[in-house]
C-alpha cells in the first residue's frame, strides 16, 4: 500500500476565467480511484475556491484586498467541494472536506489534532478534500497557492510521495516562455545548487504559487524522506505515469538521506518566528558543529519581542544560523544576555540553563 498527496493549483483546477475545468478534475478524480481499487491511500489538496467564487460573482480579476479574497473563497469553497464530493462518489468513493489555516499548522496542538483526523479518514477509506481556509485566514497567501499546505500534509500523515499538479512539464533552467534555450530539469538533488536556477514567482492570473513556492514544498517534503514531483497536470496521462512510477514525467525530487523529525520540520517550517536571537562566534560555532543548546553567555543581542515558547531566530550577526523555541521571553534574555549560568540564577532564579535547547533547536 501506498499514500500519495495530490495537489492540484488554481491553474489546474479553473481556466482563465474562473470557469472550473470539468476534464481534467474528472481524469484526477479517475487516479484516485484506480489507486483506491489497487489499495492505496490518496489525499487531495486543491487550490481553486478564489477562482471560483470569482466566476460565480462575475468579478473582472483576482481581487488584492483581503476581504475580498475571503469572500470570494467563501462565495466558491462549497460549490468546488461539491464537484469533487460528486465526482468521488460516482466513482464509488466517499470525500470529505478538510479546511486547514496557517495557524493549524503553526499551533503544535492544532498540527496534531489535523494528523489525528487525517489519519482516521484515511483508515475508513475516505478521501480527504483539503483546502485552506481563506475565509479566515489572515494572509491569504501563507501557504503559496497551498504548495506549503500540500507539503504540510505529506508531512503529517508520512506519505510516500507528493504530487504537485501545474501547467507546466516541471522546473526548468529558465523561464521557458522568455528564454528558447530552457530545458526541462528531470532531477534535483542539491537545492543549494538551483541558486543558479531562474526560479520564478509568476503564477496564473487566478494564483497565488508560482514554481519557487512548488520547489520549497519539494526540499520540505524531502527533508522528510518524502519524494515529490512536479508535473504538468493538463496533459492526459502524466498524473497516472507519476502514480504508476513511471519515469520521464516532470521534475522528481529524491528522499534527502538527512531526515529531519516530525517536530523539527514543523518548527523550521510552520511555526512562525517572533524575534530573533543574535550570538557570538563561539556559540555559533557550538550550534553548527556540536549540536549542542544555547545558554544566555553566548547571546549577545535580542531583537523584537517574544515570550517564553515562541520560535525566534538564531543568528550570528546577519547571518542565519537555526530557528528554536526559546524558554525565556525578550525583556528575561535582555537581562541575563552575556551571563554565566550562576549569574543567571541570581537574576532568575527559576530560570532554565538553556535560553534554547538543543532538542527544540533546527539548523536552517
Amino acid at each position: 500500500m501506498a499514500r500519495y498527496v495530490v495537489k492540484l493549483g488554481s491553474s489546474i483546477v479553473a481556466e482563465d476565467s474562473g470557469a472550473l475545468r470539468g476534464d481534467v478534475l474528472g481524469r484526477v478524480c479517475d487516479q484516485v480511484a484506480a489507486r483506491h481499487a489497487a489499495g492505496d491511500e490518496v489525499v487531495v489538496v486543491t487550490s481553486g475556491a478564489i477562482a471560483h467564487g470569482m466566476r460565480v460573482m462575475a468579478l473582472p480579476m483576482r481581487p488584492r484586498a483581503v476581504d475580498d479574497l475571503q469572500a470570494a473563497s467563501a462565495v466558491g469553497q462549497g460549490k468546488l467541494y461539491r464537484v469533487y464530493d460528486e465526482m468521488l462518489r460516482e466513482r464509488g468513493l466517499t470525500s470529505a472536506q478538510v479546511l486547514l489555516t496557517f495557524f493549524d499548522m503553526s499551533a503544535r496542538t492544532h498540527y496534531l489534532n489535523a494528523r489525528q483526523t487525517l489519519r482516521r479518514l484515511l483508515e475508513w477509506n475516505v478521501v480527504p478534500v483539503i483546502n485552506e481556509n481563506d475565509t479566515t485566514t489572515t494572509d491569504e497567501i501563507s501557504f503559496g497557492d497551498n504548495d506549503f499546505l500540500a507539503a504540510q500534509v505529506a508531512i503529517l500523515i508520512a506519505a510516500d510521495r507528493l504530487i504537485l499538479l501545474t501547467d507546466t512539464d516541471g522546473l526548468y533552467s529558465a523561464d521557458p516562455r522568455v528564454d528558447p534555450s530552457a530545458h526541462l530539469i528531470g532531477e534535483v538533488t542539491d537545492f543549494e545548487a538551483l541558486g543558479r536556477v531562474e526560479i520564478g514567482h509568476t503564477t496564473s492570473p487566478l494564483g497565488s504559487g508560482g514554481m519557487r513556492s512548488k520547489v520549497v514544498a519539494a526540499e520540505m517534503a524531502t527533508a522528510a524522506g518524502i519524494p515529490a514531483v512536479i508535473c504538468n497536470g493538463l496533459r492526459p496521462g502524466v498524473l497516472e505515469a507519476v502514480l504508476a512510477g513511471t519515469a520521464g514525467e516532470g521534475t522528481h525530487f529524491p528522499a534527502q538521506p538527512a531526515r529531519y523529525s516530525s517536530f523539527k520540520l514543523w518548527l523550521r517550517y510552520a511555526k512562525p518566528s517572533h524575534g530573533t536571537i543574535v550570538v557570538d562566534s563561539g556559540a555559533a560555532r557550538a550550534l553548527r558543529e556540536g549540536g549542542t543548546s544555547l545558554l544566555p553567555v553566548g547571546i549577545v543581542d535580542v531583537r523584537g519581542g517574544f515570550e517564553a515558547g515562541d520560535a525566534v531566530h538564531v543568528t550570528e550577526g546577519a547571518s542565519m544560523i537555526g530557528k528554536g523555541i526559546t524558554n525565556y521571553s525578550a525583556p528575561e534574555l535582555r537581562q541575563v544576555m552575556g551571563m554565566q549560568s550562576t549569574q543567571v540564577r541570581e537574576v532568575l532564579p527559576r530560570a532554565t540553563e538553556e535560553a534554547v535547547h538543543r532538542d527544540y533547536f533546527v539548523l536552517v
